[in-house]
């Protein structure tokens, strides 16, 4: 048994116990069959980020003030209408205004019949200024210039010949009058025959003439009759196939191949007022 008192014996092991070093963060195994909650996590101290801003460019302002433009000057785009014709001009077709309507209404006043005195220079009031022209003697265009307005100043129409009441041609002056008791009552711009050979439709050949003589309307057509030689509105017969009769062409000469030309206008006139009546004498000379 050893002794008690032995200077030799081993010091005795220290109670200290080296634990190993926490690290900041301990994860803990909750036991099985333990439902965790999660922690509620605080609102972040950092700021929401910035809304994105919108970016607006604003042209440069310019250095020196641009020049302004002359304001255009509005166009007038719908042309004037030409003056009228005033007292002393001369007049053609197509002059409109007070003056041809003086001019129209003294015509009618002498009997050189252009219908109602509408202030239109048309082809009626050119058909009565041609009559004018050949009563007097002077050019015959239709156009009513210085010669024909001394004519009518003067007041120049023909006189009846035959006298009675009828209808009178006067190839000489290619006009046709209305005679009424002796007096002419009406005067009418006409185209006789020309007097020049043509092709008949059997293919002879014949002379345009208008032959002298006295005769009496026998036949007549309402309407347009479409003739040999062409057609003939509204015709009068007096001599065989020669007639009164209305066309779009009467010019200041002998045209026809026998028959008397007057406007359509003028021919509807003469059935309105029956200045041609089945039995009415015409005499041509």
């Amino acid at each position: 048994m050893p002794s008690s008192s032995s200077s030799s014996s081993a010091p005795a092991p220290s109670e200290t116990t080296t634990e190993p070093a926490q690290t900041a963060t301990s994860t803990t195994t909750p036991p099985a069959g333990t439902t965790t909650k999660p922690a509620p996590t605080k609102p972040s101290a950092s700021k929401p980020p910035a809304k994105p801003s919108r970016t607006t460019t604003t042209a440069p302002k310019p250095t020196t003030k641009p020049t302004p433009r002359p304001t255009p000057k509005p166009t007038n785009t719908t042309p004037k209408p030409p003056p009228q014709p005033q007292a002393g001009d001369t007049l053609k077709p197509g002059d409109d205004g007070a003056y041809v309507q003086q001019v129209q209404q003294r015509l009618n006043n002498l009997g050189y019949w252009n219908g109602a005195a509408d202030g239109s220079y048309g082809q009626l009031t050119s058909q009565a200024v041609m009559a004018l022209q050949k009563a007097a003697g002077i050019g015959r265009d239709g156009v009513f210039g210085p010669a024909t307005a001394r004519a009518l100043e003067n007041g120049v129409r023909p006189a009846s010949r035959v006298g009675g009441t009828g209808i009178e041609i006067d190839k000489a002056r290619q006009l046709l009058l209305v005679v009424r008791g002796g007096r002419v009552t009406m005067i009418l711009n006409t185209s006789t025959g020309s007097n020049q050979p043509y092709k008949t439709k059997s293919g002879g050949t014949a002379v345009a003439t208008t032959p002298a003589g006295s005769f009496q309307t026998f036949r007549s057509v309402d309407g347009m009759d479409r003739a040999p030689l062409g057609d003939l509105w509204r015709p009068r017969y007096f001599n065989g196939g020669i007639a009164v009769h209305g066309s779009t062409s009467i010019p200041g000469y002998p045209a026809s191949h026998g028959c008397a030309r007057v406007s359509n206008a003028a021919m509807d006139m003469i059935w309105a007022n029956g200045l041609m009546p089945i039995g009415g004498r015409v005499t041509v000379y």
